[in-house]
């Protein structure tokens, strides 16, 4: 269940904050969704599909985990989005508990290299998470790749894991769960994030965009939710949300809304479904796809579309 209000704090124990950092396309938001046993963050395969840094709350036996999910940390800064997301990033390193440092099976990249400058700078223990160890065909790779990793910094500890199967993720969760200090809860045991329902909504809805379109798309799409409605019915509750799809050529308008416009149902069918699951209600969505040019360079556009450059 969602929470569009921060309600004071209710309760005692245990309570931390804890980043999940690392390049693009590492499975960060996939972990969060896991460690969560909820989907919050959107995935897909698809590179930088995170742009926004979320909260993912879990209060659990008087321990309150507040994950922030960040985006990808990447070298390129072509475009204003991607400053915002490298800025959205490296700013959730800023008053935590806890790093969980996520990368991608055998791979050491130039831009793993990046993020771990930051994260060495940060004066809390670092998890170091290798991540898609069940793609690994040659098992025998991975203790000396692990030595070779665990050489780089004094890491709080190194784990392999699958966050999409679930490998390891308990033992993940336990090493987490010890270094969540004392403290007052910061939110309600049954808020879920600190984002509204409307954002949640938004980014269903560009999820499904982005799985649908794979590359076919570039990265230049946005939704913007323009109604979002709750009613009580007879039946239940039911949510009315409008969202507009946003490219920056007519070219990709044609291209989302496919043939007869058979794409474009068919993201709304999948968005409506998680939509329903997530608030828990009957949803009728309406979809509509508009062209904006130049959005993602245009700093006043991005912050009309909740992209915050304060941060």
């Amino acid at each position: 269940m969602t929470s569009d209000v921060n309600l004071p704090p209710t309760a005692t124990g245990r309570c931390g904050y804890v980043a999940i950092v690392g390049r693009p396309n590492v499975g960060k938001s996939t972990l969060l969704n896991h460690l969560l046993g909820q989907k919050l963050s959107i995935t897909s395969r698809r590179p930088q599909t995170t742009r926004h840094q979320v909260l993912g709350i879990k209060t659990e036996q008087g321990v309150q985990t507040v994950y922030v999910d960040t985006p990808g940390m990447h070298k390129v800064q072509k475009k204003a989005i991607n400053r915002y997301m490298n800025k959205a990033a490296s700013s959730a390193l800023d008053g935590i508990d806890a790093i969980v440092f996520v990368v991608d099976r055998l791979v050491w990249s130039e831009e793993d290299q990046m993020v771990l400058d930051k994260v060495q700078g940060a004066r809390c223990p670092v998890i170091l998470a290798v991540n898609k160890v069940d793609k690994i065909q040659d098992k025998g790779q991975l203790i000396p790749h692990l030595e070779m990793l665990s050489a780089k910094m004094a890491f709080h500890a190194v784990v392999p894991i699958s966050a999409q199967q679930g490998h390891n993720l308990k033992q993940l969760d336990e090493l987490i769960n010890q270094l969540i200090p004392e403290g007052v809860h910061h939110f309600p045991e049954d808020q879920l994030t600190d984002r509204s329902s409307r954002f949640l909504a938004a980014e269903l809805v560009r999820e499904k965009v982005m799985r649908q379109l794979g590359d076919e798309l570039p990265y230049e799409v946005a939704v913007e939710i323009e109604e979002f409605k709750h009613e009580m019915r007879p039946k239940g509750p039911l949510l009315t949300i409008s969202a507009l799809i946003l490219v920056e050529r007519s070219g990709q308008k044609a291209i989302v809304i496919g043939e007869r416009g058979a794409r474009l149902k068919k993201i709304g069918q999948d968005a409506r479904k998680d939509m329903e699951q997530l608030f828990d209600a009957k949803v009728m969505l309406n979809l509509w796809v508009k062209v904006k040019a130049g959005w993602s360079d245009d700093e006043r556009a991005l912050k009309s579309l909740g992209y915050d450059h304060n941060l």
